[in-house]
């Protein structure tokens, strides 16, 4: 059974954050240096009672009223988030009875960041093809700004708040295509919030790490330069296995939609696929990085603004906290 992204759509928190305020928290910092580097002139906040539940039920509520779309018409839910509205239930079951979907419908959450979407949607072409599902609703929603230090302003520039939703059906106007996905857990210490869960409930510690960074067990911690080496040695090969699951080579790809993690990583990734300029996706100016829903942000606003368009053929890849990472290809 073929898979199609049926519907596409976003929300972004009203609260607005922009380089000039930040700079008046840390005046070292110069706004404009942050934007040309890091490609982030604003970012959106959630409110202090707005979780990623709230965002993603405003995601999809848009996309059922931009697509007249029937939450009816739903039989699977699932929502990519590490920062649920609960440690149980499961925020999409929750979202389940907000959003009027069928109680004889599937919901469960999945604890993914940046590769998120691209795992929500080979999961949601298995249901498809297993005949379990045949309207799946996959939101990604996160609010990772609450995870930082008030101090850390490296992930500060960095990081905003979203979330996004996709309809994946038996029919629409992007065929997706076969999967190349993996796992290194062995990096998992390189990007995390250590306290809170079940490994380590209790108030933590802070230390310096090799790069002078202040790590916070209760905040989120990035190695910024272990994730920048992992990216640049993982997407390489993960790109090369899209092509050759999916029976193409380099030249039929017309556009690349990434994770928009910094407009730095991005240019240096391109530079090293030896991609054109001009079939590169990067646009984190007014969002930064939302972590799930950078890839489907970026889809939607490549359709609205004409960029791709039917027949076009599309590589959308993610990569970060796991550390895992997953690509594939759509053909619109």
């Amino acid at each position: 059974m073929v898979s199609f992204i049926k519907a596409l759509s976003y929300y972004l928190p009203q609260n607005v954050v922009t380089n000039e305020v930040l700079e008046e928290e840390f005046p070292e910092w110069n706004a404009e240096k942050v934007a040309q580097k890091v490609g982030v002139r604003q970012r959106h906040l959630a409110a202090e009672g707005e979780t990623a539940g709230d965002m993603a039920e405003k995601a999809a509520r848009k996309l059922f009223e931009e697509y007249s779309i029937d939450p009816q018409s739903v039989d699977f839910l699932l929502l990519c988030t590490q920062s649920p509205d609960y440690f149980l239930p499961s925020t999409a079951c929750v979202l389940q009875d907000r959003l009027g979907i069928p109680t004889r419908s599937g919901a469960f959450d999945f604890n993914l960041g940046c590769s998120g979407c691209i795992y929500g949607m080979a999961v949601a072409k298995g249901l498809i093809a297993a005949g379990i599902a045949k309207n799946v609703l996959l939101l990604t929603a996160e609010t990772y700004t609450k995870y930082l230090h008030p101090s850390d302003k490296s992930n500060r520039s960095i990081f905003g708040d979203g979330a996004a939703a996709c309809l994946i059906s038996t029919e629409g106007f992007a065929e997706i295509g076969e999967f190349s996905l993996g796992t290194d857990g062995s990096g998992a210490r390189h990007l995390m919030v250590k306290t809170g869960a079940a490994r380590q409930k209790a108030t933590g510690l802070w230390e310096e790490d090799e790069e002078g960074h202040i790590r916070y067990d209760d905040y989120l911690y990035m190695n910024g330069g272990e994730i920048f080496n992992f990216t640049l040695d993982t997407v390489p090969v993960m790109m090369e296995e899209v092509l050759s699951k999916n029976l193409l080579v380099k030249d039929q790809i017309d556009y690349y939609v990434f994770h928009q993690a910094n407009k730095y990583m991005l240019n240096t990734l391109r530079q090293v696929c030896m991609l054109p300029k001009e079939k590169f996706y990067v646009d984190l100016t007014d969002t930064g990085n939302t972590v799930s829903s950078t890839v489907l942000i970026g889809l939607k606003d490549c359709i609205e603004k004409g960029i791709i368009t039917p027949g076009k053929q599309v590589m959308i890849a993610g990569f970060g906290v796991g550390l895992s990472w997953g690509g594939t290809i759509l053909r619109f």
